[in-house]
């Protein structure tokens, strides 16, 4: 996944952050009034944000956007995905153009601080990584000491690999291509002898090869890409549902709701379960829901072990193992706030 530097987004006009903070204000009264959830997505990435033949969207990041979907609206198709590139994915969310972006785009200071956005909830954390064809006999990064490599114009992940290379006293020659497609194509082709990008689309990326079991995911990560949901700076109840939505996923994974027996867990003596799908305490309220908008998300879309293990996990085509992503509880990063 290609973070576009952000410098790109600072040279927008002081009116359109003017007017992507007014229209900040009332986020959740917006989506309401006209029946449907705009969510920026990505151009086309298994696992993570992909249209098939009919239109029918799948995704980990999908799954997040159909989760607020059922949260507001009891139904998780009142939704509409724009898929969004790299470069004009923030312009997107700044004009107002989409409600809440949830395409594998990394936090960072810049991007956090500079560009009049929040990003309350990392659904995925990630790291940049490489990718070879088995014949070029490599086995660790670091030996790829003058190399050629594909990258996306542009990005972050362009400047990551500059600073892993010049870190690491080696040289390489970069080939850089305006979109991620014509990266990969051109990788595939032969044009280069290794691709980079985040490690989750590393393994998204090699379905798409000519033959996939050509090719290898090197071990090293060379950055921290904390994939997150982005939403506009000023509007804190529309980003405390994008945050309590993730949690909500996280807390029923923890305490075992999921999708097949939620109705049965609403019957739970468990006060964690109780607060956690509504039958005890009014915390959807706080946030302009109603009390059952946890029990809607899961009922609908599932939990965040179900989520993942479906689009990027051992049961997709990916087969991601969950590493960082797995709860705290079995020594991952993610870690459900509590609902009380």
């Amino acid at each position: 996944m290609k973070k576009a530097i952000v410098s790109i987004a600072f040279g927008l006009t002081a009116s359109l952050l003017a007017a992507g903070s007014a229209s900040a204000q009332a986020t959740l009264a917006s989506v309401k009034q006209k029946g449907y959830l705009t969510c920026g997505s990505n151009t086309g990435l298994a696992g993570f944000g992909l249209p098939d033949a009919q239109g029918n969207w799948t995704g980990l990041d999908v799954d997040f956007c159909r989760a607020m979907s059922a949260a507001i609206f009891d139904d998780p198709t009142k939704i509409r995905f724009i898929p969004l590139s790299a470069k004009d994915r923030f312009t997107a969310l700044q004009s107002g153009e989409v409600d809440v972006l949830a395409r594998n785009s990394t936090v960072t200071m810049s991007r956090d601080t500079q560009l009049g956005l929040d990003f309350p909830a990392i659904n995925y954390f990630d790291g940049q990584g490489f990718m070879v064809r088995k014949k070029l006999g490599v086995s660790s990064a670091k030996e790829l000491n003058g190399a050629s490599i594909c990258t996306q114009q542009g990005t972050t992940t362009e400047l990551n690999l500059a600073d892993y290379f010049r870190a690491n006293n080696m040289k390489y020659e970069v080939v850089a291509f305006a979109t991620s497609d014509e990266t990969f194509k051109a990788y595939d082709a032969g044009r280069c002898d290794a691709f980079t990008t985040d490690a989750s689309g590393l393994y998204s990326e090699r379905l798409r090869a000519s033959n996939p079991d050509d090719h290898i995911v090197l071990p090293e990560i060379i950055s921290k890409e904390p994939l997150a949901v982005a939403v506009r700076h000023g509007d804190n109840q529309w980003g405390d549902i994008v945050r309590w939505t993730h949690n909500a996923m996280l807390d029923a994974e923890e305490l075992g709701v999921t999708k097949a027996n939620v109705d049965q867990m609403k019957g739970s003596d468990n006060p964690e379960i109780k607060r956690l799908l509504g039958t005890e305490g009014k915390f959807g309220e706080a946030v302009g829901l109603p009390n059952d908008w946890a029990y809607r998300i899961i009922k609908h879309v599932g939990n965040y072990g179900e989520s993942f293990e479906r689009n990027v996990g051992e049961g997709s085509k990916l087969k991601i193992k969950r590493g960082l992503n797995a709860q705290w509880t079995k020594g991952g990063l993610q870690y459900g706030l509590p609902v009380r």
